[in-house]
């Protein structure tokens, strides 16, 4: 599957696909974006999805960003808190 988004650190690509594995609670993170689009009843399926309206891969991507910010500050908080 290619890859359209790009990350300032390619070192982290390992561990952003597994957090989002784990916001969705997905068994892989190929797999993670389908398991999310079906929790919004958007129909998602492998391969050219150019039938979705902006909307339903706003969705999508809502859905697996937001979680993953709202996990990324969770842990942040925690470290903070480990530190004092």
């Amino acid at each position: 599957m290619a890859r359209r988004n790009k990350i300032l650190v390619p070192e982290a690509r390992n561990g952003l696909d597994a957090l989002k594995a784990r916001v969705v609670q997905s068994g892989s993170p190929e797999d993670a974006k389908f398991e999310a689009a079906e929790e919004v009843g958007v129909p998602l399926k492998k391969g050219y999805n150019g039938q979705l309206t902006s909307e339903q891969a706003g969705k999508v991507g809502g859905r697996l960003g937001g979680s993953m910010v709202r996990e990324l500050v969770k842990m942040a908080q925690e470290n903070l808190k480990n530190k004092q």
